[in-house]
C-alpha cells in the first residue's frame, strides 16, 4: 500500500516472486470510469473506490484460496479502504505500507511514462493518506532503498506473523527504517 510512486508495482512482483505467489496488480481493477477521472487529473471519491476496492479484494481472497498466498499493490488510502479490502479477502490480510519523500515520489512520476496517473494528484494522496493504527497489521518500509533490502524485511516480519499464532487483540504498526 502507498501513494502513487511509492514503489507498489516495482515492491510488489518481487515480493511476490520471493513468495512463489500470485501478484495482482491494484490498477488493473479500476473501471474505465475512474481510469478516465484520474487521467483528466480528478482525484477519485470514495464512491470511485469502494466497486474497485470490492473488485481487488474479491481477486486476492481467490487467488489466496487457490494457492494460499497473494501479493496485491493497492494505494490504500485509508483506514475504511483497509478494513473493505480485508472483508471482501476474507482471510488473514497483512498491509506493507510504502514509504517514500515527496521529492522522491515526486521525481519517480515524472519519469514514469504511460500511466494515466499524473504527478498533479500525488498531492491529493498525500492529504488523503491515514497512517495505519497501532492495532492494523501493517509494515512500514522505507523504499528509498533497493527493493530486496525491504522484501527481505517483509519476509521476515511474515515469517513471524503467521508463527505467532496466540489469539492477540493487536498486531501493531511496526517502523522499518532503512538502516534498521
Amino acid at each position: 500500500m502507498g501513494v502513487s510512486g511509492s514503489g507498489k508495482s516495482t515492491f510488489g512482483p518481487l515480493l511476490a516472486q520471493r513468495l512463489g505467489c500470485r501478484f495482482l496488480e491494484g490498477d488493473a481493477f479500476h473501471d474505465p470510469a475512474a481510469i478516465a477521472k484520474m487521467r483528466a487529473g480528478r482525484p477519485l471519491t470514495d464512491d470511485d473506490r469502494w466497486p474497485w476496492l470490492d473488485r481487488l479484494g474479491a481477486a486476492v481472497g481467490e487467488a489466496v484460496r487457490s494457492g494460499g498466498t497473494a501479493v496485491a499493490a493497492c494505494s490504500a488510502l485509508k483506514r475504511r479502504y483497509r478494513e473493505r479490502l480485508v472483508a471482501a479477502i476474507d482471510a488473514p490480510t497483512r498491509f506493507i505500507l510504502l514509504e517514500t519523500e515527496p521529492e522522491e515520489l515526486i521525481r519517480r512520476l515524472t519519469q514514469r511514462a504511460g500511466h494515466y496517473m499524473p504527478s498533479s494528484l500525488l498531492g491529493s494522496q498525500l492529504a488523503t493518506l491515514e497512517r495505519p493504527g497501532a492495532d492494523e497489521p501493517v509494515l512500514c518500509v522505507d523504499t528509498t532503498v533497493s527493493p530486496e533490502r525491504p522484501c527481505e524485511r517483509v519476509e521476515a516480519w511474515l515469517t513471524r506473523e503467521a508463527a505467532d499464532v496466540r489469539p492477540r487483540p493487536s498486531l501493531g504498526h511496526q517502523p522499518l527504517s532503512p538502516a534498521g
